[in-house]
């Protein structure tokens, strides 16, 4: 994007925002008995799901709060603010993304629990993943594997199940490596059986409950987790991987730097080979259990991904999908 077309955009959002300070009242969103107030924030995290990026988003939510002003419309049922949204979208996005926002709204009405598990080696990304993608289907509960384990160890001790008090990469040291092919993999499952029973006991207490949840983590393996057996939810799981090493070991050095050093980027630089093997163990049971395999190469790229896994196993795929859609920087700035 050129400089010009940069401060005519500048100029553009500043113009909106002149605009969103003279909002003579509030916009009241309202069903039979209720009313909220309109929230570009929550609008804008709504329009995040169809895979915008969040200051187009905001960009858009802006815009449906101008027009509705504009129109002298301070007081709009759901259903009718969902219809704006969709023709705002079909105007200044295109098809792909109004559709997908149709699609998104159509996911809040299903009438079982949506249980997302999000699995793949250490280090690839899986709770940022998580959580934005909880964040954006509006899921709060967000459940990570390893304090089902730090719970775990703190009721059995080490001397009763030592697997389970080692890391995923190190509980190849607790297992009897004479009797062993492959001590690294085999210690490594005997710590996933023991955390996968926690595992499913955080699943059936979301089904019961009626509770929408995304769980994470290198516990999270194809196989110890039988999805099709729960038919009183929608269970979707999904292994996120990093096929670049190099950009796999720069996740360690982040890492470190976002903990202060309480996740040391040596710790995991030494064990890199072992955490490369236990992702390829993973990723070939997924493979083996067709389940997704989502490769991660930039974070907005892979949590869409993940969105469609969402969207698509619980709606289905889209039907004669329109393709084409307005890009977010080809476009025609707001009139």
């Amino acid at each position: 994007m050129d400089k010009g077309t940069e401060k005519k955009m500048d100029t553009n959002i500043d113009k909106d925002t002149n605009k969103d300070k003279d909002v003579p009242q509030q916009i009241v969103i309202s069903d039979d008995q209720h009313g909220l107030p309109y929230s570009k924030g929550l609008m804008a995290s709504a329009l995040m799901a169809t895979g915008l990026p969040p200051s187009r988003s905001y960009e858009i939510a802006r815009l449906i709060q101008r027009q509705l002003v504009d129109d002298g419309r301070f007081s709009i049922k759901v259903d009718e603010l969902r219809e704006l949204v969709y023709h705002v979208l079909l105007k200044h996005q295109g098809k792909l993304y109004a559709n997908k926002y149709r699609r998104w709204q159509a996911l809040l009405n299903v009438d079982r629990p949506i249980i997302v598990l999000v699995g793949g080696t250490t280090g690839v990304g899986k709770s940022t993943i998580a959580t934005a993608v909880a964040h954006r289907l509006g899921i709060t509960h967000v459940v990570a594997t390893d304090s089902l384990r730090e719970v775990m160890r703190a009721v059995l001790s080490k001397d009763l199940i030592p697997s389970l008090h080692e890391s995923s990469f190190m509980a190849w040291k607790a297992v009897n490596k004479s009797f062993e092919k492959d001590p690294l993999i085999n210690g490594f499952i005997e710590q996933v059986k023991i955390v996968s029973v926690s595992i499913r006991a955080v699943v059936d207490r979301a089904i019961r409950e009626g509770q929408n949840v995304v769980i994470e983590g290198v516990h999270v393996v194809p196989g110890f987790i039988n999805t099709p057996m729960y038919e009183k939810a929608f269970v979707i799981p999904m292994i996120i991987t990093v096929d670049d090493e190099d950009l796999h070991r720069s996740h360690f050095y982040i890492r470190e730097l976002q903990t202060e050093g309480a996740r040391p980027f040596e710790r995991y630089k030494e064990n890199f080979e072992s955490i490369r093997r236990i992702g390829d163990y993973i990723n070939n049971l997924a493979r083996e259990y067709d389940i997704s395999v989502i490769s991660s190469h930039s974070l907005d790229t892979t949590i869409t991904g993940a969105l469609e896994q969402v969207l698509n196993h619980v709606l289905g795929p889209p039907e004669n999908e329109d393709k084409t859609a307005m890009s977010v920087l080809d476009r025609e700035d707001f009139e």
